[in-house]
């Protein structure tokens, strides 16, 4: 089946982030989009608006007719969504073309100049800064993002002039090895998904595959001094960024931080640009900067214009996203889910708001994430001032005996910890006093901030 030219197309997994961004451009391609999803989300109701034909039972008789017919309908779903699953069956019983998602982004990718963002931290910000950057200048580009990015109220963006296509490159079930970019960015390999990839190492090697598989004449920017040695192919030349590193090829220097602004000049092997002023200052965004205006400058974007994209990138919903902030309160929602990544978005509440009170609201993601980085995830919230610890979030996986958020809980060195389930949350903040508050996780917790807001807007 000719990806360009399927009639219609079916997503078990509708409502992921990931999935999400492909039916959007199917639905803006004209093409008949529906498909299930586990539980209604704003990601489902607004593909429904936009024209998806989305429910919420796994029940092949209510799969619309247009969908099953298999000369037609191409088929696509999530890693997460398990072999069980009675629509899928279906679909694999009665001779449908059934796809992977990173296969069908992979197809829809080799005719375009892949911008190819990887890392266990800081793709999904940096991708986004990446295609802010690119589509606020004379270049231009489509992409399919990790989240949705603020200013833009989406996770894809299309381009009518441009072939270059920013690309989250997820390293979940190998799916990043279905790309071919033409530039890459390697922010970070520190292990994550053991629960698919079994060790650290093979969790590394699969990035040294990524990074084989940029064409040649592309070229790899790879943050400096990770533990990662690349596979190019010949005539792939390779970068490197850091934060502060001057040996790095492209870096920030004269760094400066005060009065809720974060200016620096930003290095590249060819000269520097001076002033670059964030519009969301956190200080990981300096890192993550580094490396999208780094594309951004190989890919022909003009000095003023990085300079004028940096300051008006406004964030990505659940990447430090500030949705309260009052003279006694300041509320942040993050979708840190790593140790590494909790640690860094700790750091940098701290650093914006230094003697004021810290507390965060955790919720672990997957059992086995749980089991294989405990002590890592308490020695991070220790950072914290007070805890509160949520019941694990499954996601995809059954229970691991012994495995609850206790193991986390008994860890943390916190005298200030609570641990609890979400029902009981709004009692345990009813009763708090608070300053400043950070929701953390990749689970559901995402359901609880507007609550959490309005509660905390009260005190």
């Amino acid at each position: 089946m000719n990806i360009h030219t399927i009639r219609s197309i079916y997503f078990i997994g509708a409502g992921g982030i990931g999935m999400s961004a492909l039916a959007r451009y199917f639905l803006s391609k004209g093409i008949h989009t529906g498909g299930y999803d586990r539980v209604p989300s704003e990601l489902t109701e607004r593909l429904a608006a936009e024209g998806a034909d989305i429910h919420y039972t796994d029940d092949e008789k209510l799969i619309a007719n247009e969908f099953k017919r298999p000369e037609q309908t191409l088929v696509v779903y999530t890693p997460a969504v398990p072999d069980t699953h009675a629509e899928l069956r279906f679909f694999r019983a009665n001779g449908f073309e059934v796809l992977k998602r990173s296969q069908v982004l992979g197809l829809l990718t080799e005719s375009v100049r892949g911008l190819c963002i990887a890392g266990t931290h800081g793709k999904t910000t940096t991708s986004a800064m990446t295609a802010h950057l690119l589509k606020h200048s004379h270049v231009d580009c489509s992409a399919f993002l990790g989240g949705i990015l603020k200013g833009y109220d989406s996770n894809l963006m299309l381009s009518a002039t441009s072939d270059l296509t920013v690309i989250e490159a997820d390293e979940y079930d190998r799916s990043f090895h279905q790309l071919s970019p033409c530039m890459a960015v390697v922010t970070s390999v520190d292990p994550d998904h053991l629960d698919i990839y079994g060790t650290p190492e093979a969790y590394r090697e699969s990035f040294e595959i990524f990074t084989s598989l940029i064409r040649p004449r592309g070229a790899l920017i790879m943050k400096s001094g990770i533990d990662l040695t690349p596979r190019l192919q010949s005539h792939v030349r390779l970068y490197t960024y850091s934060r502060s590193d001057e040996k790095a090829d492209f870096h920030a220097r004269n760094i400066r931080i005060g009065n809720g602004e974060i200016v620096f000049d930003f290095v590249t092997p060819s000269g520097k640009i001076e002033e670059i002023r964030l519009g969301v200052p956190v200080e990981v965004n300096i890192e993550n900067g580094v490396a999208a205006m780094a594309l951004a400058c190989l890919n022909g974007v003009r000095p003023d214009e990085i300079r004028n994209g940096m300051q008006s990138f406004e964030g990505v919903l659940r990447r430090f996203d500030l949705r309260l902030k009052t003279a006694g309160i300041v509320f942040i929602d993050d979708y840190a889910h790593h140790p590494e990544e909790i640690r860094n978005c700790i750091r940098s509440v701290r650093a914006l708001y230094p003697g004021r009170k810290i507390t965060g609201i955790f919720q672990p993601h997957l059992y086995s994430r749980t089991r294989d980085f405990a002590a890592g995830f308490a020695e991070s919230l220790s950072l914290l001032d007070e805890l509160i610890l949520l019941d694990i979030y499954p996601a995809r996986e059954d229970p691991i005996p012994g495995v609850t958020s206790q193991i986390i809980f008994d860890r943390v060195t916190l005298s200030q910890k609570i641990l609890c389930s979400k029902e009981q949350l709004p009692r345990v903040i009813a009763s708090g006093n608070f300053e400043v508050v950070l929701t953390i996780g990749a689970g559901d917790i995402d359901r609880l901030v507007e609550p959490i807001k309005h509660m905390l807007e009260q005190k």
